[in-house]
């Protein structure tokens, strides 16, 4: 369709025909639209300025330059092939869409003031490989610079003349429709039962896991810690919910994000004990405080956090994670549901809860076992910690179907979970002491201050050891407990 003729409109003393622009958009994808499923979008932009790379999706976009020697289907920067490996997962990328505009403008003057500017884009989409389709059409758009109404209503007049109106741009959008994959087939079960109760909580955090390993490739901030808890909430549910679900299907995957878990583990707890460890020397009276054990401990961490996120994702790019990513494709399109997962959810989920919970009665009776040797316990504290958090999650997974029960169970659990945290992270930070300890005699400082740190961590282990009793009676009440069967 032509460029509209807005020579001699009422109100207009001249209108200055810019030159045309040629804007080129390439869209580089797998040949299943892996990039595009994962909400991607990765383009070579040739737009008049320095032709580049661009990916979003994935946090901030991200801008590469392209090599001027490129060659006409260039490969994808290293930088960005790794952001994405986890949705192209081994696959070929390539251009699988390209839109062409070209683009000029008209700009309307009245007494030497630019008082509207008009936008025509003549576009060609092409859709690549075995979709191949081109269409085209044109679009316009009308910028006002304080245009009068009269100058406004004679160009719709003119573009209505040609059958255009103005419209926001929709080129990109449309290619961005034309590429989206179908939606995959996610099974949940009859409505109402608890293996639809179950599925839903899976499909959300394995969603959630897919999200936070492209954080955790574009080192963003908390993106391990995240991508931890959506891994362990992902066991949790397949562990607690063992009665509904096909075993031979699941532990293969329960293994793989326990492997998971371990691989991301040391990166978090690097972090974290950098920041605690750096947090109570900080704390420390200034007198306490003694020669640079602060610089010393910031070194350290710095070395240490370094190598475990490289570690965590190296394990990412490995053949263990993508099983897993795969294998969690397959349950949610097949759902591993036995015959018992048809059963109502108000029936069935509370008889799980009670089995996970029994276990926590048992790991909390073994670690206030006062004859215990206290090595017994911190170990019992920990098997309390991790089966406290399984109970946890499990309740996540049926408090929509269960409603208020659930809920109130839910928080009653949150003071234990968050003492028994406490515990935990105090037998770790000892452990980083006295190793941090034994460095700063190699290395000729002063060790007083992290042995202070150290004693101030039993300290409150014990405190919390004797509270256990209490804080257990409290949280496993009658009123709490009675929705359990």
């Amino acid at each position: 369709m032509g460029r509209p003729n807005l020579a001699g409109l009422p109100g207009v003393h001249r209108h200055d025909d810019g030159e045309a622009r040629v804007l080129e958009v390439e869209r580089h994808d797998t040949d299943d639209r892996g990039l595009a499923a994962a909400g991607l979008a990765l383009t070579v932009r040739r737009d008049g300025d320095t032709p580049h790379w661009r990916l979003e999706g994935a946090g901030e976009p991200r801008r590469v330059p392209l090599a001027a020697d490129a060659p006409p289907v260039p490969d994808v920067p290293d930088e960005l092939a790794e952001l994405v490996r986890g949705a192209t997962r081994g696959r070929t990328v390539g251009p699988v869409g390209r839109l062409r505009t070209v683009r000029t403008r008209t700009v309307l003057s009245a007494d030497d003031v630019d008082v509207a500017e008009v936008v025509h884009d003549d576009i060609t989409l092409a859709l690549l490989g075995d979709t191949a389709e081109v269409r085209g059409w044109s679009e316009v758009a009308v910028r006002s610079r304080g245009a009068s109404a009269e100058v406004l209503d004679g160009i719709e007049q003119r573009l209505a003349e040609i059958g255009l109106r103005p419209a926001p741009p929709a080129g990109e959008a449309e290619l961005d429709r034309l590429l989206r994959p179908a939606s995959r087939s996610r099974s949940t079960g009859r409505k109402g039962s608890a293996g639809e109760a179950v599925m839903r909580y899976i499909a959300a955090q394995a969603d959630r896991l897919a999200a936070e390993e492209l954080r955790v490739r574009a080192a963003e901030p908390d993106s391990i810690h995240q991508m931890r808890v959506a891994s362990r909430r992902l066991r949790s549910a397949l562990q607690a919910y063992r009665p509904l679900l096909d075993r031979g299907r699941t532990e293969p995957v329960v293994d793989a994000l326990r492997d998971l878990g371990r691989a991301l583990a040391p990166a978090r707890d690097a972090e974290v004990l950098r920041q605690g460890i750096s947090e109570q020397l900080a704390d420390l009276e200034p007198e306490l405080r003694l020669g640079a054990v602060e610089a010393m401990v910031t070194r350290h961490f710095a070395r240490e956090e370094a190598e475990t996120a490289a570690a965590a994702l190296s394990a990412l790019d490995g053949e263990r994670y993508a099983w897993l990513r795969s294998a969690l494709d397959d349950l949610l399109e097949r759902p591993p549901l036995r015959k018992r997962a048809g059963r109502k959810a108000g029936r069935e989920l509370p008889a799980v809860l009670a089995r996970t919970g029994r276990k926590l009665q048992k790991a909390v009776h073994r670690a206030t076992d006062a004859q215990a040797p206290a090595a017994d316990r911190d170990t019992a504290t920990h098997a309390a910690r991790k089966a406290g958090k399984r109970l946890r999650y499990a309740t996540e997974v049926a408090r929509p179907a269960l409603g208020r029960p659930a809920k109130r169970f839910a928080t009653s659990l949150k003071p234990l979970q968050k003492a028994l945290g406490h515990h935990q992270d105090a037998v770790v930070a000892g452990d980083a002491l006295r190793r941090l300890g034994g460095q700063a005699h190699t290395e000729g400082e002063n060790g007083f201050s992290l042995g202070l740190l150290y004693a101030r961590g039993e300290a409150r282990k014990q405190r919390i050891e004797r509270e256990l009793p209490d804080l257990w009676r409290r949280t496993w009440t009658k009123k709490t407990t009675a929705f359990l069967r």
